[in-house]
């Protein structure tokens, strides 16, 4: 009897193990578009596969980075930068894309950090202030 419990117990967990129910999109992030002035700042939520969330664009924004090599590539360290000021927007991009975490910090301080902003498009939906 104590064997046929065992079992139906491992049975009725490993069925629960295969559910996808509540498991979270492999590609979701959390995008913070701020300015560096302290105003407030605002977050969208983008979800891919379906494209959702409370992104203004999310099919435009998930349809950019699914055409991208590595949209949240770190900036070389031995790349110099023109010392150019692009504005007081950032950015913080935090979750998962193609499976791997993200956290990324953006900003428009010199022209590689222009570039990497304009670089991921739709994504950031625009300067906040």
């Amino acid at each position: 009897m104590r064997g046929r419990l065992v079992l139906a117990a491992s049975l009725l967990l490993s069925g629960c193990a295969s559910t996808e129910v509540g498991e979270p999109a492999e590609d979701h992030l959390q995008v913070i578009v701020g300015t560096s002035d302290g105003a407030e700042s605002e977050t969208y939520r983008l979800e891919c596969d379906p494209p959702a969330g409370s992104h203004p664009e999310p099919g435009a924004a998930c349809a950019h980075l699914a055409a991208m090599d590595d949209p949240f590539a770190p900036l070389p360290d031995d790349v110099a930068c023109t010392q150019q000021y692009g504005g007081p927007q950032t950015a913080n991009v935090l979750g998962r894309w193609a499976g791997e975490p993200v956290d990324v910090v953006l900003s428009r301080t010199d022209g590689c950090r222009i570039a990497q902003w304009d670089g991921l498009g739709p994504l950031l939906p625009g300067p906040v202030g």
